[in-house]
């Protein structure tokens, strides 16, 4: 089986092929063939990896989040659903060395075995290559997958606000209705005491998340518009 295709796709050439392999190697296959190594050491090293690189860039980029905060983020984007969406874009379930009797239970396709191959070839990469290129590798795959983790309209505008303006955006119920146990909340976010956005929605969180987003719309709408 050729590497090139999936190599290409790592956008990484692997200067040690047999590490590159070793990744792919499930124990199934190692048992049948005889083969000393399977990924299972390697799964564990990228998996430490993984969560040391998604906790550092969360750390970083968002300074006013608190312990829990971070650690839910992080579990939004590190878990089995993501890891099985990033191999299977990576098509990994091909290249995998399995054995028959695996192949024929379907494992090529088994979560289990495609999120683990995973891990084990962010640990292969490590050691081919270096921390840098780890990390290049996996901020660059796992912020582009679909279906990962909602939109965070409020840090995204904190971000742009602080950066601009030094200061934080503040959020203000405008209204409330209906029932205790179906109220609606009007939100308004402000900027200097000018009113960015407004949202509504079930939940004051919700309301928030909705101003943010129209406030960012509405600043890339100035943005544009002074462009042109």
């Amino acid at each position: 089986m050729n590497s090139k295709n999936l190599e290409q796709k790592l956008k990484i050439n692997f200067k040690n092929k047999e590490l590159f392999w070793q990744a792919l190697t499930h124990k199934s296959y190692a048992h049948m063939s005889g083969i000393k190594e399977d990924n299972e050491r390697l799964e564990f090293l990228g998996d430490s990896v993984l969560n040391l690189v998604i906790s550092e860039h969360l750390y970083q980029r968002y300074p006013t989040y608190d312990e829990g905060k971070l650690t839910k983020l992080k579990s939004s984007l590190v878990n089995r659903k993501s890891l099985l969406l990033w191999a299977k874009k990576l098509s990994l379930g091909d290249y995998l060395l399995i054995s028959e009797e695996e192949e024929k239970a379907g494992g090529r396709q088994r979560a289990s075995l495609l999120s683990n191959a995973l891990e084990a070839l962010i640990g292969a990469i490590y050691q081919d290559q270096d921390w840098d290129k780890a990390k290049k590798f996996i901020l660059g795959q796992i912020f582009t997958l679909k279906g990962i983790r909602k939109v965070d309209y409020k840090s995204s505008l904190q971000e742009l606000i602080q950066k601009k303006y030094k200061i934080l955006p503040e959020y203000k119920v405008k209204t409330e209705w209906g029932p205790a146990h179906k109220k609606f909340f009007e939100i308004e976010v402000k900027v200097k005491s000018r009113i960015f956005g407004r949202g509504t929605g079930l939940s004051k969180k919700t309301a928030e998340q909705e101003a943010a987003k129209k406030a960012l719309k509405k600043i890339k709408a100035k943005k544009k518009t002074k462009t042109q």
